[in-house]
């Protein structure tokens, strides 16, 4: 994709030590703040892709980022690194985004749905309405590719013709995002100005919001890339 990416620290006030998120008994009071956040903003995303262009990430600040994401109302989140670390110790995630939807959400809300893209496991269910997809670079132009060579073996099985092929064919043909709409917004967190291969079929329309890193960071930096995404005019290429 040839978006552009934001300015990174300066625009969004990015602290490197991040906000105590874990402070005793600020859950309740966390929670009420998450939700009037949400509603006061202009425009939520209904897709979130969360970006790790960095070499070493973190399972507890990624958590983070996927707790608040539900907690603020958006639907549909995917997690991305292009070394497919999160993919792989997927358990170990969502381990994490367990223990801290307990802590920071409580028991309270109602359906949380976890699916992880291009995998035989089952969908497990949390407390919140929102579903997240784990992805990784297999699900980008792999699976392009492979939904291309599927497309061929139906022509070649006369099931289809050429001239069927068109953008929702293949949107229909891609797994990696069965089920869940375009990105309208990116969190792309590291020091590389690309989204290193996350979801390229997709992403044409995407705003994108570069942070300098994922690590340590506090609610206030998430809530102020929203805020910069509800502000922004999306002009649709015109």
């Amino acid at each position: 994709s040839c978006a552009l990416l934001a300015p990174a620290a300066g625009a969004f006030g990015f602290r490197k030590g991040g906000a105590a998120r874990r402070r005793p008994g600020a859950a309740a009071q966390g929670r009420q703040r998450w939700r009037l956040d949400g509603r006061a903003l202009q425009k939520l995303p209904v897709h979130m892709g969360l970006v790790v262009t960095e070499e070493e990430p973190s399972y507890a600040d990624m958590a983070s980022l996927v707790v608040w994401c539900m907690a603020v109302g958006i639907s549909y989140v995917s997690v991305y690194d292009h070394n497919g670390i999160f993919k792989r110790n997927n358990s170990r995630l969502m381990d994490e985004i367990l223990k801290q939807q307990q802590e920071l959400l409580g028991v309270d809300c109602s359906k949380y749905t976890v699916e992880f893209a291009n995998q035989d496991k089952a969908n497990q269910v949390l407390n919140c309405q929102s579903t997240l997809k784990v992805l990784s670079p297999e699900d980008g132009k792999a699976d392009i590719v492979k939904a291309a060579q599927n497309f061929c073996q139906l022509v070649a099985q006369q099931q289809r013709t050429y001239t069927d092929l068109d953008v929702n064919v293949l949107d229909n043909l891609l797994s990696s995002t069965n089920g869940f709409p375009d990105p309208d917004l990116i969190l792309k967190f590291g020091p590389v100005d690309s989204t290193l291969g996350f979801l390229p079929w997709h992403i044409r329309l995407t705003e994108i919001i570069s942070l300098p890193s994922h690590l340590n960071i506090s609610y206030e930096d998430f809530f102020s890339a929203l805020h910069h995404y509800a502000a922004c005019e999306q002009r649709w290429g015109k």
